[in-house]
């Protein structure tokens, strides 16, 4: 008889076996591959968020460093504060060329933080006309997205009080009729608007803070800005 020789190869039990091992190491390879992607994902939006709030930040630092302040605007109010915008009145310089003012409106519309200027004018008249139509909302200029996933905006001012809403300001002058309380209204607005932005003796404030709330976050992200610096 001839001895009984073993066949070569792997049973069907054993590939099987080999099988559920591979298809056990694929599974865990698949979903670690999926953990680094989905961080990386995370990590790139939370790079983009902090990049164009930092953008956000640094645009309201320039505006606010230029805005006007002293004698340059008699009887006129050059910033005004409502819920999720603010108006403020700035100096804008071109080479070669007097300075001129503008009307720059920041305002969080549909998640959106947008930013819209006026044309420069050294005419009072027209910067009067300028203001009243950025404050209800008809003035021509182009917004600018800034930043995106915005759920809301809150702002403080700092007198010699120390910090405190827009609406609080104690030393504001007395409120023109129809106007609004603790208030004083720039030449040329309307007080009897549906609901106008809170204006702000600003010769007794120096400082403002921004709060920008973005979408799924816990904590707003805080800035506090010099209020004609330069």
């Amino acid at each position: 008889m001839r001895p009984h020789r073993r066949q070569n190869g792997l049973t069907l039990v054993e590939l099987l076996v080999a099988i559920s091992v591979l298809a056990f190491v694929a599974v865990l390879g698949w979903r670690g591959l999926d953990s680094i992607v989905r961080a990386r994902v995370a990590l790139t939006d939370d790079l983009e968020q902090t990049r164009g709030m930092q953008l956000a930040f640094a645009q309201m630092q320039n505006d606010f460093a230029q805005i006007v302040t002293g004698p340059s605007l008699p009887d006129r109010v050059p910033l005004a504060i409502d819920q999720d915008r603010v108006l403020l009145i700035r100096k804008e310089y071109a080479e070669n060329q007097p300075s001129r003012l503008q009307v720059v409106t920041y305002q969080v519309k549909n998640g959106v933080l947008t930013r819209r200027e006026s044309e420069a004018t050294r005419d009072l008249v027209e910067l009067d006309e300028l203001w009243t139509a950025a404050e209800n909302g008809v003035d021509t200029g182009q917004d600018v997205a800034l930043q995106s996933g915005v759920a809301a905006m809150t702002m403080r001012l700092w007198d010699a009080n120390g910090w405190g809403a827009p609406n609080t300001n104690p030393a504001a002058p007395a409120t023109p009729k129809g106007g609004l309380a603790g208030s004083r209204l720039p030449p040329g607005a309307n007080p009897a608007s549906g609901n106008p932005a809170q204006p702000t003796n600003q010769a007794v404030l120096t400082g403002l803070q921004v709060a920008l709330q973005l979408k799924e976050r816990e904590t707003a992200m805080l800035k506090v800005f010099m209020l004609g610096a330069v």
